[in-house]
């Protein structure tokens, strides 16, 4: 079993480790979730057995996961101006988030997500993604120095400003920021599964440190700018699979948070592999991800060399 508390990370012999400061610039989505026995096809009816909302979305389970393995992580998000964006700030609270949220006004983007008995995830979504901006009341300073920082969603300034980061990381579905500010980020993750995250690295004026590509079960590819290739196999767990939904976010969380530490790309990448596992053990998006125990019990997140 995997927990799901935020008690904060260990050394490797067995003390607590400081917090580093660890932050994620990104977005929320309010999110309905249904479980079904199978997504309806064309003139079918399902009946769900279990329904529930609430905030989530890339930014939003790539946060909380970073809570649960650093102790803390600071949230820097854009939300609404109706009733669904003022739930979002302190429902994420609850999972103790430090979130600061600039208020747009314009609708919350929403998701509707079917979760099937085989534990895949179908997802509708309405509205546009709430990008943070430069131009936001948002703490953008304090990321100046912030030994790691995930990107989900910003725009060309906010990637800038979040460069001040020791360790810069996005997702691809970034791109758009990404390439307008001509940042070279250390790590851009994106999913070889994922047909709206094939990308081209001809695009970038300003090549990445790496690619990071997970493989789902087979693991994952670190492809460096340099032209060498790193692989890994994803950890066997024997445990049942729940669901999917958030596992890629809490990968990228994870390899963050590695890298936040100090530890190569390849040691931080098998982070990111335990919290999308232990993600697939939970009901929704936060309830099996993985916690610094679970990181001391699987013997990673030990403290780099030098």
């Amino acid at each position: 079993m995997f927990g799901n508390g935020a008690e904060g990370p260990r050394k490797s012999d067995g003390q607590m480790r400081s917090p580093i400061r660890v932050a994620v610039v990104g977005h929320v989505e309010w999110a309905e979730f249904a479980i079904v026995d199978h997504v309806p096809v064309a003139g079918e009816i399902v009946q769900a057995t279990e329904t529930w909302e609430e905030p989530a979305g890339g930014g939003a389970v790539a946060a909380v996961q970073l809570a649960k393995l650093n102790g803390s992580c600071l949230f820097l998000t854009a939300v609404s101006d109706d009733p669904l964006g003022s739930q979002v700030k302190p429902e994420l609270e609850r999972h103790g988030l430090e979130v600061c949220a600039a208020v747009q006004a314009t609708k919350q983007r929403r998701a509707f997500v079917h979760l099937d008995s085989r534990g895949e995830r179908t997802i509708t979504t309405t509205g546009e993604r709430l990008t943070p901006g430069a131009g936001d009341d948002l703490p953008w300073a304090r990321l100046a120095g912030f030994d790691a920082v995930y990107v989900t969603a910003a725009d060309a300034e906010g990637f800038r400003l979040s460069r001040a980061a020791r360790k810069l990381v996005a997702t691809i579905r970034a791109a758009r920021g990404l390439l307008e500010s001509g940042v070279t980020v250390d790590v851009v993750v994106a999913s070889r599964n994922d047909p709206g995250e094939d990308f081209d690295l001809a695009q970038f004026t300003n090549p990445p440190g790496c690619v990071v590509r997970t493989d789902g079960a087979k693991g994952g590819t670190i492809a460096h700018s340099d032209g060498t290739v790193e692989t890994w196999e994803a950890r066997p767990l024997e445990l049942r699979w729940v669901d999917s939904y958030g596992a890629g976010d809490s990968f990228a969380a994870g390899i963050t948070y590695g890298l936040g530490l100090g530890l190569p790309v390849l040691e931080a990448a098998r982070i990111g592999a335990l919290c999308g596992a232990a993600n697939l053990q939970g009901r929704g998006p936060y309830a099996g991800q993985a916690t610094a125990e679970d990181l001391a019990r699987f013997d990673l997140a030990q403290d780099p060399p030098g």
